[in-house]
């Protein structure tokens, strides 16, 4: 059964030892470092996504403590099937991430500002990012229930849904829905006796194949990662195994006090204005 699998490294139990996690967009991003991750501290995985071929390969290059499981989470049907294969493979779900979203640039430079952003361009947006996060955790707390694991949901939203972001309106929209919807499950989690938590992680700027889109190639590619983080304290892009570390914490018993809580990995954007370093000035 795929929770026992884990292994022990040099003796020692590793964080997520025993447990049973399901990562979605796991095929790559922040994704793939989050499963990639709980293996590594030994979580059987789950990797789910839609892109089947870069799902089958991450599953295959992690071993036997990986599988790929295909899920669209914008569909119902989906889940339900996922949380039964689940509930007929192994113990219970311990913990879900829910990762999987998009910026709506996907396809190029679409319009996305509050006035001239199209209806469906609106909805395509919402629907996996928080339709996708709604069925996640609802599917997640009755198998969480059904099981009697304890339990741990992880949702990612982003610092865009801390602030507004006027060319990404409904990118926006979604992660702040994303960050009060954790904080209603965690409520509901512990108004039903629930050992279920629910915490939201809200990176900034992460270099992942998201930003390409936006990035470009060529000459002016530097010229523009420079600008997306001029206004960060640590002039730089994030790293997608950073967001990883602090999934690991979330999932792990090291924070089973921690419920509603939101989590921000952006070097210290919302921390407020920086002056810039002296060598620079110069």
């Amino acid at each position: 059964m795929p929770g026992f699998f884990a292994q022990e490294r040099n003796g020692a139990m590793k964080r997520l030892d025993g447990k049973t996690a399901l990562v979605t967009g796991a095929a790559r991003g922040i994704g793939a470092a989050i499963a990639t991750t709980f293996v590594e501290n030994g979580a059987f995985v789950y990797l789910s996504d839609i892109n089947e071929e870069m799902g089958q390969a991450l599953a295959a290059a992690l071993g036997a403590n990986a599988r790929y499981l295909h899920l669209d989470v914008r569909e119902e049907p989906h889940w339900q099937a996922a949380m039964a294969q689940i509930l007929g493979e192994a113990a219970g779900l311990n913990v879900l991430v829910n990762n999987a979203g998009i910026t709506g640039f996907e396809d190029g430079c679409l319009v996305h500002d509050p006035e001239h952003a199209s209806l469906a361009d609106w909805h395509a947006v919402h629907r996996t990012n928080l339709d996708g996060v709604f069925l996640g955790c609802k599917h997640a707390i009755q198998a969480m229930r059904q099981s009697a694991s304890t339990g741990s949901i992880i949702n990612v939203s982003s610092r865009s849904g801390l602030v507004g972001i006027p060319g990404a309106a409904a990118y926006a929209s979604s992660k702040a829905a994303v960050r009060n919807h954790t904080k209603t499950v965690a409520l509901y989690c512990a108004e039903q006796g629930l050992p279920v938590r629910c915490n939201s992680i809200h990176p900034a700027a992460v270099l992942t194949p998201m930003w390409e889109p936006l990035l470009g190639e060529g000459p002016e590619r530097e010229i523009r990662m420079r600008e997306f983080v001029q206004d960060c304290p640590l002039r730089r892009f994030g790293r997608p195994e950073e967001v990883a570390a602090v999934a690991v914490m979330l999932a792990s018993d090291e924070a089973a006090y921690m419920n509603g809580a939101e989590l921000n990995i952006d070097g210290g954007i919302l921390a407020g204005a920086v002056a810039a370093p002296a060598s620079s000035r110069q």
